[in-house]
């Protein structure tokens, strides 16, 4: 069985830069083995499987080398960029069915893609201790001011802010220990930033996911959502400034990533969370 596999790189800054991601059309005759087999030649770190929906307008299943996610941030907007690059999609408002439940998305002028997140969740605050042996960092290379903590916006990961770029790049992680903390709390993996950035961005940041075969990512859509929640539930950001973030990633692999996301507020809460950016590069592989 042959299999054409489009390949994009989302988040791109440059030509360059970018997540990579496989998008596979069509994909309703693939059985979970045909999609976790295919997601593990292609070897990025999620391949999405577009299906049909009897609840949206698309179904949207997500696969890294060695298991199912529930959402994916880079992988929607790879998906979305090309369906709306092949005239699939023109721009309106979509809806897609994950298995984080049925979310929006938004086709914006020049294939700018906004996917909704689902509303934060907070959890447990970590010990620096801990976090900071995982990363071979000092424990004052961590932030006072801010907490270590869980929070998910679809997905589970570990929100560590670190002092500035220079700790940030200087992070040798161990890859063993990241996973045995990433386990042993149920997160998908960590995300590390710095609120000192290369272009007047949000935030600079680093992710790390081992426990799923992912040991950095150049741009992650999930973790950019809860990290945008965080840093306005500890006043980093405001209402007004809530709606036009920018993060940065991938420019320790070389792989220069923008991520975009704006939080609506309600009453003084988040009441809907949008995560945004365009993909680049689009090629078709066969597997």
């Amino acid at each position: 069985m042959s299999i054409k596999v489009y390949t994009l790189n989302s988040f791109a800054k440059t030509e360059g830069g970018g997540n990579p991601a496989g998008v596979v059309l069509n994909a309703d005759h693939l059985s979970v083995d045909d999609m976790q087999k295919i997601s593990a030649k292609v070897g990025f770190s999620e391949t999405a499987f577009v299906k049909k929906s009897n609840k949206a307008d698309f179904k949207v299943e997500f696969y890294t080398p060695n298991s199912e996610v529930d959402i994916c941030g880079h992988a929607t907007i790879g998906t979305f960029t090309l369906l709306a690059y092949k005239g699939i999609i023109n721009k309106g408002q979509y809806t897609q069915e994950t298995k984080a439940g049925i979310l929006k998305i938004e086709c914006n002028k020049n294939n700018v893609i906004y996917m909704e997140q689902k509303k934060p969740e907070f959890y447990e605050i970590l010990d620096k201790k801990e976090i900071a042996q995982s990363l071979n960092l000092d424990e004052t290379d961590i932030m006072s001011e801010l907490p270590i903590q869980i929070v998910s916006t679809g997905l589970k990961d570990i929100l560590i802010p670190v002092k500035s770029l220079k700790v940030l790049n200087n992070i040798k992680p161990d890859f063993n220990k990241i996973s045995c903390i990433s386990k042993k709390y149920g997160v998908v993996g960590y995300h590390v930033f710095t609120l000192e950035t290369q272009n007047n961005g949000t935030a600079h940041c680093r992710n790390f996911a081992p426990l799923y075969d992912i040991p950095e990512e150049a741009a992650t859509g999930t973790s950019t959502g809860a990290l945008s929640c965080y840093l306005y539930r500890h006043g980093i950001i405001n209402e007004k400034s809530s709606r036009s973030l920018v993060f940065e990633q991938g420019y320790s692999m070389r792989r220069p990533s923008e991520i975009l996301s704006s939080l609506i507020i309600k009453n003084g809460e988040i009441s809907e969370v949008m995560v945004g950016g365009t993909a680049l590069n689009i090629e078709e592989r066969f597997y």
